[in-house]
């Protein structure tokens, strides 16, 4: 009889207890099916208290912590993981993935090369083997891994989209083309490759056929500059000059004009005989052309001739300043030299009057007063 009631005790006992593991898996299945993955990590480490040895609840901690965005402690359990099996693929994978996400290129395409030594025929390791390499710095192991991916599957659109963008950078453009070419068999209207496509027909002064392609990418919403701007240039080279004017005219009307396209809206006025507005947008383009910054460096250079009392050159960097740009505190500067350096009184009040009729901010206030007040004791 007593035998009896330690086995009724046990059996009792086991089935509570695949109850209440039944029951934490619901739990847990809840936390996952609601997105709730903190509360699922915070949950497993409750009932799963370190030290953890096992591998398949490491395996649920690093999974749950990964999609918590937990990383440093995903990163912990695939870790320990790893020391214990070494071998396991999806294992690798998972590392180099929070690495990768933690910033640690470097650190993150060791783990993925261990994959390689196992696997030397997966896309998804190639792919992300260039990736890494690109943020590494690493161009040409980019292009060796990419083509390698490309080889596996020509098909696949953002590969031969990013391998034909290395082509054209390089010059390669028949070899950019081609890639597109393959891959726009199974996907004809994929706007990624369709893109990829104009930059290598452009490239290639296939003029109607780079018309044609980004045409239909601004139909289906593409507004990009380089889009555009490859548009309205073709329109310009196969001499259809009004369409030009009005494709980079929405540049212009979004203030996202460029040199370039100023520069060809001029040229196609001028191939229209209208050279009144030729004039209006090379100047536009000579505007363009010119460093917003070139101003500010001459005026850096005449103050530090002034510094080093080499004053003809620094009147020349000073007036070379302001044929950039007319800066008020530029005209000052040239005030006080030809003011207290070079002793010339007329000069030094022509330049204190540009610098009053400047308008110069208020926060120089010390300065106008200062100009108002040597003109009145020049005398001139």
């Amino acid at each position: 009889m007593k035998n009896l009631f330690i086995t009724l005790f046990l059996i009792l006992s086991v089935s509570q207890l695949c109850a209440q593991q039944a029951a934490n898996d619901s739990l847990l299945l809840d936390y996952y099916q609601n997105q709730r993955f903190a509360d699922a990590a915070d949950y497993l480490k409750k009932i799963y208290p370190e030290p953890v040895t096992d591998i398949k609840v490491l395996a649920k901690l690093a999974y749950t912590s990964k999609m918590a965005s937990r990383l440093p402690d995903a990163e912990n359990y695939y870790q320990r993981i790893y020391a214990t099996d070494t071998t396991s693929l999806t294992n690798l994978y998972n590392m180099s993935e929070i690495i990768k996400r933690r910033g640690n290129n470097k650190k993150a395409i060791v783990f993925v090369k261990k994959i390689l030594l196992k696997d030397t025929t997966n896309f998804d390791v190639y792919k992300q083997l260039a990736d890494l390499s690109q943020n590494l710095g690493d161009i040409e192991g980019s292009i060796v891994y990419l083509q390698k991916a490309n080889k596996i599957n020509p098909l696949n659109p953002d590969v031969a989209y990013d391998l034909s963008s290395f082509f054209i950078n390089l010059k390669l453009y028949s070899n950019a083309e081609n890639i597109i070419d393959k891959a726009l068999v199974a996907d004809t209207s994929n706007l990624l490759l369709l893109k990829g496509k104009a930059q290598a027909s452009y490239a290639l002064k296939r003029y109607p056929v780079t018309i044609a392609i980004t045409k239909k990418l601004i139909d289906a919403g593409e507004q990009a500059g380089s889009i555009v701007s490859m548009l309205a240039t073709s329109y310009y080279m196969t001499g259809n000059y009004p369409d030009c004017i009005k494709t980079f005219k929405t540049l212009e009307d979004g203030n996202t004009g460029t040199e370039a396209s100023y520069y060809y809206t001029a040229m196609s006025y001028k191939a229209l005989h209208n050279n009144s507005k030729a004039i209006t947008y090379l100047d536009k383009a000579i505007e363009e052309a010119i460093s917003t910054g070139v101003s500010s460096y001459c005026s850096e250079k005449g103050d530090s001739y002034d510094r080093l009392h080499q004053l003809r050159n620094a009147v020349q960097a000073y007036q070379k300043s302001l044929l950039y740009k007319p800066d008020p505190i530029t005209y000052y500067a040239l005030a006080t030299l030809y003011d207290t350096e070079l002793k010339n009184k007329a000069t030094a009040i022509k330049y204190y009057k540009k610098y009053l009729a400047s308008k110069p901010k208020e926060s120089q206030k010390t300065y106008i007063a200062y100009s108002k007040q040597r003109i009145k004791s020049l005398g001139i």
